[in-house]
């Protein structure tokens, strides 16, 4: 990895830093430059370092970092001894932090030791920093903020073998999964898969991270039997990976598939399975998204009850987690449920403030770069009840707002339904031109899932 250096361009073992250093930790210790220098070097020789007119070899800097009861690597670097291990201790306890409670909480800490180790020049450990900044900032909602941290991380790491990148790749991925941007999250983590296949680097870790993540915006474009194909290699990769978390998150995401795949039972089995993994780990976030994801699926089997006592355990865990943007997503399916279960205005006073006028970066209202695709489900949900009440007008509006989002993210599956809701009512209304634009247009995303949007899928990896 490429040496950092300061803000003014000089390296931390230049021979002038390196002088300054050796200056001032004598004078710390008050030793004259006899002293300093005795018995193997003469005390002209530590004034010409001292200087930074001659660069000293190993065997000086040994010697001199000896007699100032400093390490040798303090002396090059100017980093006090055992500083490398220490930040990743409290990068450690950050990350525990974010498992456990607020997202910006967990983000002041990952700041602080952010600019630590920027200041003692340890990329790995910067890296490692902005990589759970990004992770702070995706719970929170500051999409923007997360995907220029996760770049960076990448760029830090440039020079690293890809499977050191992959974390930053999948979040960098994640947060445009969240703007609506489904295909550009595709070919992020589909350009990693085939890079990682086609150099020889087949990491489990790596590609069971990329795998996982790649069911989610598969999932969302209509593209299921390519989440299907990944869920599939996801398994057969989670014997070789030894982190738990890895292993919960690649059940979340084959849950997925297989409720599409009207496997409710194995669904729910697999969400019990990542459960248990998230409640040994502490990691509540991950916790609540398989509460989530519980509730999704006792709304398809029809137990609508079950349904709304999952999303709500749910929606409490992000809620005092302060986990802004999931709440709010989270929020939208509790009001498809309480909708269904005719408690009309409970589900209306959920979603409405959910829509507000606010900005599309960092925490506010969901929008069209802020959770696209449950904005879309926000507006869809307000249509129905609209119609449901005779109001035809405001459910026609809700609908062409909730089209134009979804449009914007490639949701396959949503847009086909949304255009039939649509079809119909523009057809009861007597409009029936307009309601075949609609129709034909549900056809157009519905015809072949995916293949108009996504390249070839990515190489196999060899199992």
């Amino acid at each position: 990895m490429t040496q950092n250096v300061s803000g003014d361009g000089v390296r931390p073992d230049d021979p002038a830093e390196i002088g300054r250093r050796v200056l001032r930790l004598r004078g710390e210790r008050g030793l004259t430059q006899r002293q300093l220098a005795e018995p193997a070097y003469t005390p002209a020789y530590v004034s010409t370092l001292e200087s930074g007119k001659v660069r000293p070899s190993e065997a000086a800097l040994r010697h001199l970092a000896e007699r100032l009861d400093v390490t040798y690597e303090e002396l090059v670097t100017g980093r006090p001894a055992h500083l490398a291990a220490g930040l990743r201790l409290r990068l450690t306890d950050a990350r525990r932090a974010l498992a456990t409670g607020a997202p910006e909480d967990a983000a002041a800490l990952f700041r602080a030791l952010h600019e630590e180790a920027v200041r003692h020049d340890l990329a790995e450990e910067e890296a490692a920093a902005l990589l759970g900044l990004g992770d702070c900032l995706l719970e929170s909602g500051d999409l923007t903020g997360a995907r220029d941290c996760f770049a960076s991380v990448e760029r830090l790491l440039a020079d690293e073998p890809l499977p050191r990148r992959v974390p930053a790749i999948r979040g960098r991925a994640t947060a445009h999964l969240l703007t609506g941007e489904l295909r550009y999250a595709c070919y992020l983590l589909e350009s990693a898969l085939d890079e990682l296949n086609a150099s020889g680097l087949h990491d489990p870790e790596a590609l069971l991270l990329l795998y996982t993540a790649s069911i989610a915006p598969y999932m969302d474009m209509g593209a299921h039997a390519r989440a299907a194909h990944a869920a599939e290699l996801a398994l057969a990769l989670a014997p070789g990976v030894g982190d738990p978390a890895l292993v919960a998150g690649m059940h979340r995401g084959v849950a997925r598939t297989l409720i599409a795949e009207g496997r409710i039972a194995e669904a729910d089995a697999s969400l019990a399975k990542a459960q248990d993994l998230y409640r040994q780990l502490h990691i509540r976030t991950e916790l609540a998204h398989c509460h989530w994801m519980r509730g999704y699926v006792h709304a398809q089997d029809g137990d609508l009850e079950q349904a709304e006592s999952e999303l709500r355990t749910a929606r409490d865990i992000l809620a005092s987690k302060r986990a802004a943007l999931f709440t709010e997503q989270v929020e939208v399916e509790l009001a498809d449920v309480l909708r269904r279960r005719g408690k009309t205005d409970e589900a209306q006073a959920l979603l409405r403030p959910l829509l507000a006028q606010g900005t599309d970066q960092g925490t506010g209202p969901l929008g069209a770069g802020r959770g696209a695709v449950h904005a879309g489900g926000a507006h869809r949900l307000l249509g129905l009840i609209a119609e449901e009440r005779g109001d035809t007008e405001q459910a026609e509006e809700h609908y062409c707002a909730a089209l134009s989002l979804l449009e914007r993210s490639s949701a396959a599956g949503d847009l086909a339904d949304l255009c039939r809701l649509l079809g119909d009512l523009l057809r009861r209304t007597g409009r029936v031109e307009a309601a075949m634009d609609a129709y034909r247009t549900g056809l157009g995303h519905r015809a072949a899932p995916g293949t108009t949007t996504l390249g070839p899928a990515p190489a196999t990896p060899p199992m």
